[in-house]
């Protein structure tokens, strides 16, 4: 009996995505570096589950984060791929587009109440 094989090349299957871009992530710490330079962001850190990834802004590392930059692995509709959530866990903003996301944010009219 012989076997039919085929050598497969370049298999392009789709892959889940399980973390940032490089491009994603390169645009969240330019925004970063911008913010920290301005004196309005301090410390970060990332979250990653398997549901979401987020990139966790903190402005006292003790506290808990004032925005939440996230990406969702499973989205139900293209458009709530990411999305900004505040201090309070509040829905900011959602899009399919990580750049328009950050950009449509006016990250200077939100300041922190004490």
């Amino acid at each position: 009996m012989k076997d039919k094989l085929k050598l497969i090349i370049n298999n392009k299957f789709n892959k889940k995505e399980k973390f940032f871009i490089k491009k994603e992530l390169q645009t969240i710490l330019n925004l970063y570096a911008k913010k920290v330079s301005l004196g309005d962001w301090k410390d970060y850190g990332l979250s990653i589950n398997k549901k979401e990834i987020t990139f966790d802004v903190y402005q006292r590392s003790s506290e808990k984060p004032i925005y939440r930059i996230s990406k969702n692995l499973n989205p139900k509709n293209k458009s709530e791929k990411f999305y900004i959530l505040d201090k309070n866990g509040r829905l900011l903003r959602k899009s399919g587009n990580l750049d328009s996301l950050i950009n449509e944010v006016e990250w200077t009219k939100l300041k922190l109440v004490k």
